[in-house]
């Protein structure tokens, strides 16, 4: 299944209400997207219970657990990308993991590095 994952900063800019990431939410209300978020992006994300978190997590169509073969994948690629963050790896190794998803966040410089190692990996940002 396609997923567009959101990574913490996706999480961030929604919670915002930054118009680029909101789309996503709005497609997904609809049925016409369907939005996953690592559960390790909640951790990094998460600083007490709101409206509009709820809101958020609600329109997403699935909360991915980290596995066994996430963590494993996402090690591999933070001993090979420099300055990559294992935050970041596991989002990655996550979409690696979930053939055609797509990344979605607001820091696309971070991931671009991780891209070297995820090559079919897609990432789309916003400002």
């Amino acid at each position: 299944m396609l997923f567009y994952i959101f990574d913490t900063g996706a999480l961030t800019a929604a919670e915002r209400g930054d118009g680029w990431v909101r789309r996503y939410l709005d497609l997904a209300r609809t049925g016409h997207a369907t939005i996953a978020i690592p559960i390790v992006c909640v951790l990094e994300w998460w600083r007490g219970r709101t409206d509009v978190r709820e809101e958020v997590l609600e329109a997403a169509t699935a909360i991915l657990p980290l596995t066994m073969k996430i963590a494993q994948a996402a090690g591999v690629a933070q001993a090979k990308v420099k300055g990559a963050t294992a935050i970041d790896a596991a989002v990655m190794a996550t979409a690696a993991l979930s053939p055609g998803s797509i990344v979605v966040t607001r820091d696309v410089h971070d991931f671009a590095r991780l891209q070297s190692h995820f090559k079919d990996v897609r990432v789309f940002g916003g400002a």
